[in-house]
């Protein structure tokens, strides 16, 4: 699925009335990668105003923009100079949601074979446990190098952009609101089949209690073609043992 990279002509910005954000203490988080099957560790980190959200991996920087993102399979992967860190889908969107808008994300790996890889913890395979990290760890108004607090903005789609691949498809239109509608169809996993989801200006609220819970999932070629076995079982283990 191509990703549009160059967004300057199809987003405008607003004001939101709000102060920008940041996590009032660092929080630690400890799990296996699903892709790598080792043992990564995560701590989110206050961070200034306008800093945004990044990763650091040792003197590495990767911020979490979609300019580094990479194609990668079942999970979404950010590149730069030769480092990358993976399936960072579930972390980011907890951020998003809970309204942390500058943090830093130092990234340890127990990888000695790959020192340029990362990968963040499938945990449970939700965003859940990452939104429980950030509740522990609090908010507070992100201040700038001048102490002062800062305006949120938020971006306001201009025209509609559309991506798919295949027989999926993703469409995003200009809206007054922020209103998500997702459908699913596995006719070969009849347990999951066909589902649909709306909703409109979805909160921190929602999410927590809606949202972050939904755990992503594969069928089992998918496995035996993309993920190590192994790693799955470590994963799952890892997850249900903490």
């Amino acid at each position: 699925m191509a990703f549009v990279r160059n967004c300057s002509t199809l987003i405008s910005w607003i004001s939101t009335g709000k102060l920008q954000q940041t996590v009032a203490n660092c929080v630690e988080v400890t799990g296996i990668g699903l892709h790598s099957g080792k043992v990564s560790t995560v701590r989110i980190c206050p961070e200034l105003a306008g800093e945004g959200r990044y990763f650091e991996l040792g003197s590495k920087v990767i911020q979490a923009s979609i300019d580094f993102a990479k194609e990668s399979p079942l999970c979404t992967t950010l590149c730069k100079d030769g480092h990358s860190i993976s399936t960072v889908e579930h972390l980011l969107s907890a951020l998003e949601a809970t309204g942390v808008d500058n943090c830093r994300l130092e990234v340890e790996t127990s990888d000695p074979h790959h020192p340029s890889s990362f990968e963040v913890p499938i945990l449970d395979g939700s965003a859940r446990e990452w939104v429980e990290a950030i509740e522990e760890a609090g908010l507070k108004a992100a201040l700038d190098r001048s102490g002062k607090s800062c305006e949120k903005l938020a971006p306001v789609l201009t025209e509609p952009i559309t991506a798919w691949r295949n027989d999926s498809f993703i469409a995003a239109l200009p809206y007054s609101k922020v209103k998500i509608t997702y459908g699913i169809d596995f006719l070969q996993v009849p347990e999951i089949g066909c589902q649909w989801f709306s909703s409109t200006c979805p909160d921190k609220d929602f999410f927590a209690k809606e949202l972050a819970s939904a755990r992503t999932f594969c069928i089992y070629e998918q496995v035996t073609s993309n993920l190590p076995i192994q790693n799955v079982v470590s994963a799952l283990f890892f997850a249900f043992l903490y």
